[in-house]
């Protein structure tokens, strides 16, 4: 079984993957659900690290010097992962985050851990991209701590979903900035694996709820 099934897996037994009816934060009504915020044992955080060290070691090319996780949601994420690339892969790598409000007392400033310098090449651990607001807000923190190079970002799903335009909001930061976004699974990857697949005694997406994600990405599917 690759990482990217058991990642899938993992996401339906964590109850952070859901199906049913949802009203998204775009107010689209979609068949589909996805919670990182549920996550919350030793155990799961250990295991999305290790998730998340994988699509790393598999995307991204050459050396990296630290992993930057947007507060609040990509602080964990950043040492799980940092922690799963040195146990599971024998790289240790750096890692930091930012504050919501810099500090003005003790060592002051605006990140936590490793503090960037120029030159540094980086990886961003994100939970998801919806409209890229979130992106855009957290590169002016970065390039005002060092003229890093970002080599990339790594999301848990990618839903394939028009962002302002017709392409997804991960393929509009990559059209924009240059910066690849790789995602852990995707939205067809979920459907392929799991249709009429049992996972803890039921089918999670039958031919109905195929067909409705399946419709619900003909609608709002990026090109």
């Amino acid at each position: 079984m690759s990482y990217k099934e058991e990642f899938i897996k993992f996401m339906i037994e964590s109850d952070v993957l859901r199906f049913g009816q949802f009203t998204l934060k775009s107010g689209r009504s979609a068949p589909y659900f996805v919670n990182t915020g549920l996550y919350r044992t030793g155990e799961q955080i250990s295991r999305l690290g290790g998730f998340y060290a994988s699509c790393i070691a598999e995307n991204v090319k050459g050396d990296i010097d630290a992993l930057f996780g947007p507060a609040y949601k990509g602080i964990p994420l950043s040492v799980a992962t940092a922690i799963a690339l040195y146990n599971n892969h024998g790289i240790n790598v750096n890692y930091c985050f930012d504050r919501k409000e810099e500090k003005d007392h003790g060592e002051g400033g605006k990140m936590v851990g490793y503090q960037l310098k120029d030159g540094d090449r980086i990886v961003i651990t994100e939970d998801v991209v919806t409209s890229g607001k979130a992106f855009r807000e957290v590169l002016p923190k970065l390039k005002a701590a060092a003229n890093v190079e970002i080599a990339g970002m790594i999301i848990s799903v990618d839903r394939m979903e028009k962002g302002t335009g017709e392409r997804s909001a991960a393929q509009e930061i990559t059209a924009e900035y240059g910066i690849p976004v790789y995602s852990i699974v995707n939205v067809r990857e979920i459907i392929e694996t799991m249709h009429n697949k049992e996972i803890g005694g039921r089918v999670v997406i039958d031919d109905a709820m195929r067909e409705q994600m399946e419709n619900y990405l003909a609608m709002y599917g990026s090109k």
